[in-house]
């Protein structure tokens, strides 16, 4: 599962990108619309709009501010991650997963112990600062698609390693940034890319 990450804008790798975002006029129609600004710098959670790589209408890799959240059947923004298992099947996200897929760009990622206390609840415990080992950045994979006018995404998860399952039992797709021009190609099976998805983190306990 994946509903928090970072940003830190001045990270050489993300300065750019964000940059680009900034300048984009699709940002001003957003803060236009959505009263609501592009967030660049900190944690970043779901329903934010945020500086996302896809390709644009001639397939060259782009940035673009998008939303995070898909709209669920009863018109509420509540469908943030997608199982990469299921996805190319559901309908809600079968489409995407075919020919309108995305990276976005992290610091790292945030998540919540989840554990069993004795009365058999489930409970939530410390908060995690996750990224891959020997990265700066996060390269975050997801699925977008357009509503009402403006892009929107979802982050693809899968089932955790041996070490993160003792935190969730999720994870982020994550992929080495040599894979992001792939992963965006919408002629390419991603079945093939997923692959290449990296498993080796780096967990720190974080504030929050």
């Amino acid at each position: 599962m994946c509903t928090r990450y970072a940003l830190e804008k001045d990270l050489p790798e993300l300065k750019d990108i964000i940059d680009i975002a900034l300048r984009s006029s699709l940002t001003s129609k957003f803060v236009d619309t959505h009263a609501r600004p592009l967030i660049t710098d900190g944690e970043v959670r779901p329903t934010d709009i945020v500086p996302v790589i896809a390709p644009n209408s001639k397939g060259i890799e782009s940035v673009f501010p998008m939303q995070w959240g898909f709209l669920a059947r009863d018109g509420k923004r509540s469908l943030f991650n997608a199982r990469i298992e299921s996805a190319m099947e559901k309908p809600t996200f079968r489409d995407a997963w075919n020919s309108h897929r995305c990276i976005i760009p992290a610091s790292y990622y945030f998540e919540w112990e989840h554990f069993k206390s004795g009365d058999g609840k489930t409970r939530t415990g410390d908060k995690y600062a996750i990224q891959p080992k020997g990265c700066t950045v996060t390269w975050l994979c997801g699925l977008y698609r357009i509503e009402d006018g403006y892009p929107v995404f979802v982050v693809l998860t899968k089932e955790p390693t041996a070490e993160l399952s003792k935190i969730h039992d999720r994870m982020p797709v994550m992929l080495p940034k040599e894979r992001i021009a792939d992963w965006i190609n919408p002629t390419l099976n991603p079945s093939e890319i997923i692959p290449y998805a990296l498993t080796d983190m780096i967990t720190e306990k974080a504030e929050g």
